[in-house]
């Protein structure tokens, strides 16, 4: 059954007969033909395509790896056999197959299935992901406890072209390399990021190393060779050199690795004949397939950038009489990118940095308008804190655009090798705070706390979109290590100014004056605090940096109120309310303070407006926590 070419998204689910009976019973798959398995690849890619278009969700990696999750799930007796997905938004054919078809049309949404493999969610997700690159390392341990407590059992990891480029996997390679543990990654490659070799060269002799013979010569010379001096030397070279003439292979080989590939990803025959082969093999093995981002799919396949995620597909609406349009409210990555894009054309120094966030972080025009001074360091986040480092110690002011989840795993870097040296590094942080549906390995909920306590540090949490322009520009000036944080999503509305104009430093903002409570506000919760402080009769300021601090600001407002309740999108551990608290208890000041902020949880996946109600991050939960902490007459005052 080949539905060829989809040009529009369904509305209706399509019929599905294999994949009704496979869904249910995932015992079925190993023991169907050739040509069922071709054909329930394209019931699983039209039933994909139905679920995202009513859910929304990551779209074109998905429809890349239609044919490799039948034939992962045929050829290997999953869930005993582990598959480990990296990144994992390519997962979901991989959840409509392990019994969760009925549960699709929950994806990223409260209580509904993660947008990611989840281990509490299925014993088919066998590690949890979110940030890549780590799917090999993962494997690799899986492998060697299976061998530590004699279990037969496979392991592969899924891997790709993207997030192969992270150095944890290179680390990973290298060490199975040494320990030589069985198991298998392949290499999803959708020629986004990795080149492919060509012709049909390439296909037959990957079809060569794929095959029976091949291997079983290969292990059979090996044995012959090995014990004559010099001569399996000899014959590994000439096999490595003959590789490396059509495919690119040769580099995993020298890391210890068998490599076969690159092959056609979307061949599901040679699919399955290949993986079984490699099933029966030992050590590390490295199969290349070569996909199509978007797969079956023609705008998706035309536009893999743009189709990476999707919104939900909502039904048409009858129409209404034309009303004039609200003014479009332009998103917080674009405010960054507009910023950098206007200081780059006034001074030489500006160098753009991003690792593989380009058009997640507004960078698109930047590097269009100054391609010579962008970088795109691929998924390097390490790489790309002590390259700006490296840029800064020669007379560069870059500015490293990375999302507040993502520079967690550059931390070391940014202490050892920015602040520590007390470098000119401007951070601008994207994604910070709750963003959404992507979820708990997506929130940027902990960048308060682990900038906070690092000397030198400069950290800005500005309200809205113009202090956000504004205290980049502040950062940006500043001779040393800085940091601003904006969350995900458009900002409130209010006019930017156009000019490259600055806030001072330490300074905070008196929004509102009232009495008995004072709400200090760290970042863009302060619309809550507002109407909170309606109720409250309350003061608002605005701190904006959390550090320094506003510490004559602070002092005032204790003089003047009963209670100091503290407001911030970020951990309530060790986050700007601390600073706070820390800084009236080394001042021998005595004030009761109430921190508002993300528990000692992680917050699950929803809407970002949802994902606040659930951390408590409301106008409701401050007016609540107002009524609780002020003396018995204060309250009855209110």
């Amino acid at each position: 059954m080949i539905l060829g070419m989809i040009e529009e998204l369904p509305t209706t689910r399509p019929l599905t007969p294999l994949l009704d009976s496979v869904a249910t019973d995932l015992e079925r798959l190993p023991q169907l033909e050739s040509h069922e398995l071709v054909s329930l690849a394209e019931e699983l890619r039209h039933d994909l395509l139905y679920s995202v278009a009513g859910t929304g969700g990551h779209f074109g990696a998905g429809l890349g790896v239609v044919e490799l999750t039948v034939a992962l799930h045929h050829v290997f007796n999953t869930p005993h056999d582990r598959i480990v997905w990296d990144v994992g938004h390519q997962t979901y054919p991989h959840k409509i197959l392990t019994g969760r078809r009925d549960r699709m049309n929950s994806m990223r949404q409260l209580e509904g299935l993660s947008g990611f493999p989840k281990r509490s969610e299925s014993p088919f997700d066998t590690f949890g992901v979110g940030h890549s690159s780590t799917s090999i390392s993962a494997a690799m341990g899986m492998a060697l406890a299976a061998q530590k407590q004699g279990i037969d059992r496979k392991v592969i990891a899924v891997i790709g072209d993207g997030a192969i480029t992270g150095g944890m996997a290179f680390e990973a390679l290298a060490h199975a390399g040494h320990e030589r543990p069985n198991m298998l990654v392949i290499l999803n490659d959708n020629q986004m990021s990795i080149g492919h070799n060509t012709g049909g060269l390439a296909t037959y002799f990957a079809k060569i190393w794929a095959s029976k013979t091949y291997t079983a010569l290969r292990e059979g010379s090996k044995k012959i060779l090995e014990h004559v001096r010099g001569a399996w030397d000899l014959a590994k070279r000439t096999e490595e050199h003959m590789k490396g003439m059509v495919a690119p292979g040769t580099m995993f080989e020298e890391l210890g690795w068998h490599y076969i590939g690159p092959l056609d990803g979307h061949d599901l025959p040679q699919l399955v004949s290949t993986l079984k082969v490699m099933s029966g093999l030992t050590g590390p093995q490295f199969l290349h397939i070569r996909t199509v981002k978007g797969k079956g799919f023609a705008p998706a396949e035309r536009d893999p950038i743009g189709y990476h995620a999707i919104n939900k597909l909502e039904p048409a609406k009858p129409a209404k009489t034309a009303v004039p349009a609200k003014p479009k409210v332009p998103k917080y990555q674009d405010v960054f990118g507009q910023w950098l894009c206007d200081l780059a054309a006034q001074d030489d120094r500006v160098v753009g940095i991003t690792p593989a966030m380009c058009e997640g972080s507004g960078m698109v025009q930047y590097a269009k308008q100054f391609p010579e001074r962008f970088y795109d360091v691929a998924i390097a986040e390490q790489h790309s804190v002590t390259l700006a480092a490296g840029m800064a110690c020669d007379g560069l002011k870059p500015v490293l655009a990375i999302y507040s989840t993502f520079l967690q795993r550059g931390y070391d870097q940014l202490i050892h090798d920015v602040a520590l040296q007390d470098l000119d590094v401007t951070l601008a942080i994207d994604r910070a705070g709750l963003v959404g549906q992507d979820g708990p390995t997506h929130h940027g909920t902990f960048d308060l706390s682990y900038l906070r306590c690092i000397p030198n540090m400069v950290v800005a949490a500005p309200s809205n979109e113009n202090e956000c322009r504004q205290m980049l520009q502040s950062a940006w000036l500043h001779d040393g290590p800085s940091a601003v944080r904006y969350p995900r999503g458009e900002g409130t509305g209010v006019v930017i100014d156009p000019a490259l104009s600055t806030i001072e430093i330490g300074k905070a903002n008196l929004v509102k004056q009232g009495a008995r409570v004072a709400i200090l506000n760290f970042g863009v919760l302060l619309d809550q605090a507002l109407a909170a402080a309606e109720t409250l009769g309350a003061t608002v300021v605005d701190m904006r940096w959390v550090k320094p601090l506003d510490e004559a600001m602070i002092l005032s407002l204790v003089e003047q109120h009963a209670l100091l309740i503290t407001l911030e999108e970020n951990a309530i551990a060790g986050g700007a309310g601390s600073g706070v608290a820390e800084f009236l208890a080394n001042a021998g000041v005595v004030c009761p303070v109430r921190h508002i902020g993300i528990p000692d949880a992680f917050i699950a996946h929803a809407g970002q407006g949802e994902c606040r109600k659930l951390a408590g991050l409301t106008a409701e939960a401050i007016v609540a926590a107002a009524h609780s902490d002020l003396p018995t007459a204060n309250q009855q005052a209110l």
